[in-house]
């Protein structure tokens, strides 16, 4: 068994365009304040990580890692949710999701997708340059339009959309053996890959590809009423990320796990800050030191109600006080003795 590592605070949801938010030094900092000793990076904005830059040079990379740990914080992994859902967009989604690209590709499809397989590449190459051994990531989706099967979905459609999902991403799992790095796909609702079954599905595609892996959430699994910690019990072997996200489900005779195109607030499923939800994360902690997870616990702050600011700072302590530091022995060692074959033999009338 392992300790958990932790706490650490994954940066998506508070890179903003003011202090302390919007630099490097300022939130590596910031986030120390609150309690933080590690963060996980998304590789979406240059002003928090260059890819480039950090794949060309030493020397970004050292004042990079050096900043992080002269605010008190080292870095736990990478993020590439952004560039990974562009990886395949089914066609109803593309301008939504051009905004997740640089203005040079959006409104060609080839070029966005050509544009991501690259990004994610960088990535998995900065990841080992900068000594972290996985990275976070998301799926994409072809197949998602066709979740609920009204009007009947065409033989073979559904098999064509991970066959060309495992298509795309079996050279970037390849450079990620290559590498040293596993790639965790993050199991998402809006992903190919949003539960367990479809994780196998693209598993069985990949040829059951040892860098392909899991990013654990119990909030997602939680709102498709999906029994999270059975999840572990089979999954634990491919678990290597952890985000630390609750969330709440409280159907009415209006509404359940769709939502009826309400906001996040209005929703009968809906996720909050950690300790205000649902997750039993006593026994997910637990689950997780049983099978030897070594990785971070990592809060992802969403909450529908309250305060990011409050939500990031409460999520530290809460993390650090689930986190199980393991026994080095047995509690009934003190009962041990040592052994006596003979008398093992006699106790069993042998």
């Amino acid at each position: 068994m392992h300790t958990i590592k932790g706490p650490a605070l994954f940066l998506a949801q508070f890179i903003g365009d003011d202090g302390p938010f919007d630099t490097w030094d300022g939130i590596t900092r910031w986030a120390s304040e609150c309690g933080y000793v590690g963060v996980q990076v998304p590789t979406n904005d240059p002003r928090i990580l260059d890819l480039d830059r950090a794949l060309e040079s030493q020397d970004y990379r050292d004042e990079f890692l050096g900043t992080a740990r002269q605010n008190g914080v080292g870095v736990t992994e990478l993020s590439t949710h952004l560039q990974g859902q562009l990886v395949a967009v089914h066609p109803a989604y593309d301008a939504g999701f051009d905004a997740f690209a640089p203005d040079s590709v959006r409104g060609n499809p080839s070029a966005r997708q050509e544009w991501a397989v690259d990004q994610v590449s960088k990535a998995i190459r900065v990841s080992r340059l900068l000594g972290l051994d996985r990275m976070a990531t998301f799926s994409g989706a072809l197949a998602w339009p066709y979740l609920y099967p009204w009007p009947q979905r065409a033989p073979g459609l559904i098999e064509t959309a991970f066959d060309t999902l495992a298509a795309r991403w079996s050279p970037l799992l390849d450079l990620a053996e290559d590498q040293g790095v596993d790639i965790c796909y993050e199991i998402h609702p809006g992903e190919d890959l949003h539960d367990g079954v479809t994780f196998e599905m693209f598993l069985d595609r990949v040829g059951g590809h040892a860098r392909a892996n899991m990013l654990y959430d119990p909030s997602h699994y939680l709102l498709q009423q999906l029994d999270y910690l059975q999840n572990i019990d089979i999954y634990h072997d491919r678990i290597r990320m952890f985000h630390v996200k609750d969330a709440e489900f409280r159907p009415t005779g209006r509404q359940g796990v769709y939502g009826g195109y309400q906001s996040w607030a209005e929703r009968a499923g809906r996720f909050r800050s950690p300790g205000d939800g649902q997750v039993d994360f006593k026994a997910v902690f637990s689950k997780l030191t049983q099978y030897g997870f070594d990785g971070w616990a990592v809060v992802e702050w969403e909450c529908a109600l309250k305060h990011p600011e409050d939500g990031a700072r409460e999520g530290a302590g809460f993390v650090r006080d689930h986190i199980i530091r393991v026994t080095p022995h047995a509690f009934d060692d003190f009962a041990a003795s040592h052994v006596d074959h003979a008398a093992l033999e006699k106790a069993l009338g042998l």
